[in-house]
């Protein structure tokens, strides 16, 4: 569905700021309280963290043209707008609490298309119990860009950061990968917020991230100074029609890419112990955290590969 129309009666600017604001209240229902809780005031009120959990915050857009386009139906831009945050929170073992949106909107943005866009996004957030508490609107001609914050806080006594691993950790992958944009997954998958809870309990797990630019990429990422991540091509899970060029660097899969420390042993009981948990999720061990300068012996040549990197072609 295009999101653009040339008749004005159809559009946002045959509203104006104000009332716009109260249509998206009424769009989002319950997930929208009253000031000073939600919108309304110059910023909302905040309930205080938890006794012994830590504050979380994080931030990520969708933009027209780049994250979904006329193919995507703006209830599922609107859900994907908050499930990237939801990830976000996820991989560090938190859970959301409050969010705020910035809109950039063409004047001609059609008053339907966003009503779905919005009603896409509510219905996460009442799944989650998530308040929607404030934003902003703004004109921007030529496109439509929203970006959410989402405050959370952590579920245990620590976050899972993507700092904590050590060579001879072993990693592992849950869910399937490749096929994101094809398969619809990139707007249709679920955070993996219970997982993540889960994870950030058991003490073997030394680090965490969500994928959201490609294994390939984002592997790099975990992995600490001195060492090489040896991931094998042949266990590594992939969606039906993903190659494993896909699975490597498609991008947009949004599941959990983590450490084990503690040996064969213990990713083994991780394993079992998940299985029980989550019957739904695959869990797998793809590799393993080497020595730099280890021999590849069988393992991916990542050289070769390469994710998505923002502002280059």
């Amino acid at each position: 569905m295009n999101p653009f129309s040339d008749f004005r009666a159809e559009t946002v600017a045959a509203l104006g700021e104000q009332k716009l604001i109260a249509c998206m209240r009424r769009w989002l229902g319950r997930v929208s309280p009253a000031a000073p809780a939600g919108m309304g005031d110059d910023c909302a009120v905040l309930p205080v963290p938890t006794a012994r959990r830590a504050p979380l915050v994080t931030v990520d857009p969708v933009i027209y043209g780049e994250h979904f386009d006329d193919a995507v139906p703006p209830r599922e831009a609107g859900a994907k707008l908050l499930k990237r945050n939801l990830s976000d929170i996820a991989a560090m073992g938190g859970r959301p609490s409050a969010a705020v949106i910035a809109l950039a909107l063409d004047p001609r943005t059609r008053l339907d298309w966003l009503e779905e866009f919005y009603r896409g996004l509510a219905a996460v957030a009442r799944k989650h119990d998530l308040p929607i508490v404030g934003g902003d609107v703004a004109t921007h001609r030529g496109g439509i860009v929203a970006t959410l914050t989402l405050i959370g806080e952590t579920t245990a006594a620590r976050a899972l950061t993507r700092t904590g691993a050590k060579t001879g950790d072993f990693i592992a992958v849950t869910g399937v990968l490749g096929g994101s944009l094809p398969s619809r997954h990139h707007c249709r998958f679920t955070p993996r917020l219970a997982e993540g809870a889960w994870l950030v309990r058991r003490p073997e797990v030394t680090a965490m991230l969500d994928l959201s630019d490609g294994l390939a990429k984002d592997i790099h990422a975990l992995t600490p100074a001195g060492s090489s991540p040896l991931l094998f091509g042949e266990v590594i899970p992939r969606r039906a029609g993903a190659d494993l060029r896909a699975a490597l660097t498609d991008g947009e899969d949004y599941e959990l890419l983590f450490t084990v420390r503690g040996g064969a042993p213990a990713a083994a009981r991780l394993l079992v112990e998940w299985r029980r948990a989550f019957p739904r999720v695959p869990l797998t061990v793809i590799g393993q955290l080497a020595k730099r300068g280890t021999p590849l012996a069988g393992a991916i040549d990542l050289s070769t590969y390469a994710g998505f990197e923002h502002l280059k072609s």
